[in-house]
């Protein structure tokens, strides 16, 4: 089987984050997510390439290729995760169109600039 092989998505996270990493965790929980490929884009091997977001990129905005091959980052990025895992798929598909896709993205937009300050915060409850 190759990597890829039998896989709905394959996520890049930034595992060093410590608020991204309880979220993840919270998904790799879910019923459907042995079939997620989940990559942490901080470790020293990832290298990006070949349809995957480079390291500097996938450190900065949550990303997801889906299993046609594109890429999506931010709150469509989320969608897409959601689609992947059965109980949260009727929300994933929701939030892939409009009104709900724009809110996602603007939602995800404001999260940024905030993201520092609650990765701290994640760190001293961690």
């Amino acid at each position: 089987m190759t990597p890829h092989e039998d896989r709905s998505c394959d996520v890049y996270y930034d595992g060093s984050c410590p608020l991204c990493r309880r979220e993840i965790d919270f998904y790799r929980r879910r019923e459907g997510a042995r079939a997620i490929n989940w990559v942490d884009v901080s470790k020293a091997d990832y290298a990006g390439g070949d349809g995957a977001p480079e390291r500097q990129t996938a450190m900065k905005r949550f990303h997801v290729k889906r299993a046609d091959g594109a890429l999506v980052s931010g709150g469509a990025a989320f969608a897409e995760l959601w689609v992947a895992l059965p109980a949260l798929r009727p929300i994933g598909i929701l939030f892939r169109y409009p009104p709900f896709s724009w809110a996602i993205t603007i939602g995800y937009r404001l999260f940024l600039p905030l993201r520092p300050w609650l990765q701290k915060l994640a760190a001293r409850k961690g």
